[in-house]
Order: C-alpha cells, then structure tokens, then sequence
C-alpha cells in the first residue's frame, strides 16, 4: 500500500492517466475518424497527453482545492 501523504501524487497519476486517455481518444477519433491506425495514432497522443496532464494536475489541483474552500460554505 502506499502511504498516504503521497495521496496528492496518486491521486493526480490516476486522474492524468484516466482524463488524458479520454480526451486522447475523442480528439483523435474526432480529427481522424475511426480510420485503420486509430489505436496507434490514440496511443501516441495519449503518452503524450498524459506527459503534458501530470505536471499540470500536480501544480493546479492545490489551487483548485483553495478556491473550492473558498466557494463551499462550511457548517457551523
């Protein structure tokens, strides 16, 4: 099991994987159609989709976490 103050970095290498891989695919189905050679063309932009959503979920997510602070009301 992996401890859990790197939840941050898990959680991020899971969301990255799952959104990049996706959105790859939609991408290139929609510019490419269902052509012969999708998968490898998918493949391709999914490593690098996921080399590009990494770094950026690691450096965003805390500050989306911060403005949800501030928009969600807190019980009393």
């Amino acid at each position: 099991m992996i401890n859990k103050k790197h939840q941050h970095v898990l959680f991020s290498f899971i969301m990255a994987l799952l959104m990049s891989g996706i959105m790859s695919l939609s991408i290139s189905s929609l510019n490419s159609g269902f052509v012969e050679g999708l998968v490898h063309i998918w493949l391709r932009t999914w490593v690098f989709s996921f080399a590009v959503a990494f770094p950026v979920i690691i450096v965003v997510s805390p500050m989306v976490t911060a403005l949800m602070n501030l928009l969600i009301k807190q019980d009393l």
